[in-house]
């Protein structure tokens, strides 16, 4: 009897792509351990799942240039650990009547069997959004290289009522007690943001239900929905399919008219088919990040149980900019994300794996900053580094009264850069600095008093990270859900090149930029711990690592025999 074994003979990286600048110098903003394609535009996340011994992460992509695109593709990468990405094929292209116009994001299922399945959004022939399903077209494969479209697509139309352009991004399915499976498509109906769900016995024939899941008005388009449950007394993932009685559930949606990532949590019914969440969504609730960071996935990984979140993170650069490099956009890099134990946010933190690439590990402890003092943190590649700072404060009693009724806290953070003295505050980081410190991007705290308790504010101050102009130097702000007489004040911050990502809290506030120095690129850069306000703080803790470059974009090559 003949026996078809595939063996893996040989697997070896080889140089990356020819059309890709090597070097720093030609390419500064181009990152070390951030996902991007070796060229042109990448946007959204879609379909990121664990198969077979292979993570799998697709996003949108023009294969044709640095632009966005009128039709958009699907590309695809694998990984072994989420940090080194071998690229693949093209996945779904448009090429049908229901996709001809674009493939646009959409989301991986493991059906029974563990057989994968991806719902997308085609723009059709007549420029109408309808959802779509992929198959793989070789289970056997854990590259999953080959995608074969339904040919009965598409699978859902467009709803009565619903304007061509107002239907997408389906989600993860989950599959309840009654044998159905659920999705939600996001949409709006005369600005009304709603979370459309749709029911399905055989994953091809689905019927909207009577009721969205959630709607708000004056939201606009809801687009790239996530809807997921987490555990309420564990920090681990779980299943999209899991609803019982130690989980609540987060719908996230993206604000289109605001480029801006929501979250709600709360209780979902399957039997009554609801969602009633403890926070109502508007613009100055809850988001995953106050920075650039958008059209969010989030997956269920069964390996180490947690589930994980990627995010496109644009450019804050112009379009020439774009053309000149060749390339634009990169995606987050991976968090994992679980409820906080107050149950009233989600925490987000980067994954273990990302200590595989540290090394030069340098440390600081119980280092007094006082008024107007400055610390270089040395040893470490400041341009690709990872790095952790608490801080310790006293005399609270001594902070600025702040009304949180009339505070905005991005227009704080707007209002009071890294040079304007407060009580408490600024204090933090200055990350891609020039040595004479022209350029820096400022992540950093103030501390306020606000009736009877304390105030942590955390702002991300783009307003002198480059010498350039034409570049969009937002300034970022939000508050951390902390009490700086019971806890330390910590920052993390992921810095590559162009990117700095930063993690107040421990994972309660997030905020991401896009930066791009003239100066403080790569040996030139500097990074400093730095306190401008006129108390005294402590660094109680700083850890610092100069980060490894991951291999991504590198082919991986492998031979297989059969015998």
């Amino acid at each position: 009897m003949r026996k078809s074994v595939g063996i893996f003979l040989a697997i070896f990286f080889v140089l990356q792509f020819n059309h890709v600048r090597s070097t720093s110098s030609e390419q500064p903003y181009r990152t070390a351990f951030h996902f991007q394609p070796p060229q042109n535009w990448m946007n959204d996340p879609n379909g990121p799942m664990y198969y077979n011994g292979v993570y799998h992460l697709f996003y949108q992509y023009n294969p044709y240039g640095p632009l966005f695109a009128n039709q958009m593709y699907w590309a695809h990468s694998v990984s072994h650990d989420l940090i080194n990405w071998t690229p693949l094929d093209l996945a779904i292209a448009p090429t049908e009547s229901f996709d001809i116009n674009s493939c646009w994001s959409g989301s991986a299922t493991i059906l029974h069997g563990n057989k994968p399945v991806m719902l997308y959004t085609g723009i059709d022939s007549e420029n109408r959004q309808v959802q779509n399903l992929a198959v793989p077209g070789n289970l056997s494969d854990p590259y999953l290289r080959e995608w074969v479209k339904y040919p009965g697509n598409p699978i859902i139309n467009l709803p009565d009522g619903i304007q061509n352009d107002d239907f997408r991004d389906p989600t993860t399915a989950w599959l309840e007690d009654d044998g159905k499976w659920r999705i939600l498509v996001g949409s709006q109906k005369n600005k009304m943001g709603i979370a459309f769900i749709y029911q399905s016995e055989d994953f091809v024939n689905w019927t909207k239900y009577d009721s969205p899941l959630h709607q708000v008005a004056d939201t606009g388009i809801w687009e790239c929905p996530d809807f997921f449950p987490v555990s309420v007394d564990s920090t681990k993932g779980v299943d999209t399919s899991v609803i019982n009685g130690v989980v609540k559930h987060v719908l996230k949606v993206g604000l289109f008219d605001y480029a801006r990532d929501y979250y709600m949590i709360g209780n979902y019914s399957p039997v009554k088919e609801n969602y009633v969440p403890q926070n109502e969504l508007n613009l100055g609730t809850l988001r995953l990040d106050y920075g650039k960071y958008y059209a969010s996935k989030s997956f269920f990984d069964p390996v180490k149980n947690r589930r994980i979140l990627l995010a496109w993170v644009n450019e804050s650069d112009s379009e020439a900019d774009d053309i000149a490099k060749g390339w634009s956009g990169l995606q987050s890099f991976p968090r994992s994300v679980w409820l906080d134990r107050n149950q009233k946010q989600l925490v987000q933190w980067p994954i273990e794996e990302i200590e595989t690439l540290h090394e030069n590990k340098v440390s600081l402890h119980d280092k007094k900053l006082e008024s107007g003092s400055i610390q270089e943190v040395l040893g470490v590649t400041a341009y690709q580094v990872d790095v952790k700072i608490s801080f310790r404060i006293s005399n609270l009693e001594e902070a600025e009264e702040l009304d949180l009724s009339l505070s905005d806290p991005q227009l704080i953070c707007s209002g009071n850069n890294a040079s304007n003295k407060g009580k408490f505050g600024p204090f933090g980081l200055l990350a891609l600095a020039s040595s004479d410190l022209t350029e820096q991007t400022a992540v950093f705290f103030r501390v306020y008093k606000n009736n009877g308790r304390y105030v942590v504010l955390m702002c991300s101050d783009q307003g002198r990270s480059s010498t350039r102009n034409g570049l969009d130097k937002t300034t970022y702000g939000a508050f951390v859900d902390i009490d700086p007489q019971q806890d330390e004040i910590s920052l993390r911050t992921l810095i590559d090149h162009s990117i700095v990502e930063s993690f107040g809290g421990g994972g309660k506030t997030c905020i991401t930029a896009r930066v791009y120095p003239a100066m403080a690129i790569g040996e030139e850069a500097r990074l400093y711990a730095f306190n401008n306000g006129t108390q005294s703080v402590v660094i109680s803790e700083l850890s610092a690592w100069s980060m490894k470059k991951a291999q991504i974009n590198v082919q991986e090559t492998i031979s297989c025999t059969d015998q």
